[in-house]
């Protein structure tokens, strides 16, 4: 941008310096964006995704893991005829308890894939919210630089050589960012 259109562009994009109030209009918008994604998210989950949160919740700890483990020895054990007065109901190779597992993980791996698909969307969100701050924060960035500039220029500073600061005022051009990140995926 040719620094000649400075000053219609910052009378086009600034808020007026003597509205104090517009300052807090924005503030106030942009903390709305920022509130915690994952406290709404929750709040707008299915009956599924909150018994799956809950399970996954539940079955992802020790204690579970302890209990699955005193349950697989306590079966092992009565069904090898270690325990006097108990007859077996599973004996080697244990069959029933082989399909009782093999059922437990079906189960427990769907119900975690639920709760990680829904962190998952969580996470785009947040990513797509933070990609559009990013743009927001350079877009005002560079609006601060040309600022800088009118004040180096009221002051007799003469800045309209200074190629960094040239590209500094560029736009930054998003399709051809994307472009190159999708190659570097590929």
């Amino acid at each position: 941008m040719p620094i000649t259109n400075l000053n219609e562009r910052l009378e086009k994009n600034y808020l007026p310096l003597n509205d104090p109030s517009a300052f807090q209009r924005r503030l106030k918008s942009r903390q709305r964006v920022i509130q915690s994604f994952e406290a709404k998210a929750n709040a707008s989950r299915s009956l599924a995704e909150k018994i799956a949160d809950f399970i996954t919740a539940r079955l992802g700890s020790m204690g579970f893991l302890f209990l699955n483990g005193l349950w697989f020895f306590s079966w092992i054990i009565i069904n090898l005829g270690l325990i006097p007065g108990m007859p077996p109901f599973d004996p080697f190779p244990f069959g029933l308890l082989t399909m009782v597992v093999s059922l437990e993980a079906i189960f427990l791996a769907t119900v975690v894939l639920i709760s990680q698909n829904r962190a998952a969307k969580i996470d785009d969100l947040r990513a797509e919210v933070e990609l559009q701050i990013n743009t927001i924060a350079e877009e005002e960035i560079t609006k601060m630089i040309e600022l800088q500039i009118l004040l180096l220029k009221k002051n007799g500073v003469d800045v309209s050589g200074d190629k960094e600061l040239q590209l500094m005022l560029e736009p930054v051009d998003t399709q051809k960012l994307e472009k190159s990140l999708e190659k570097q995926f590929r």
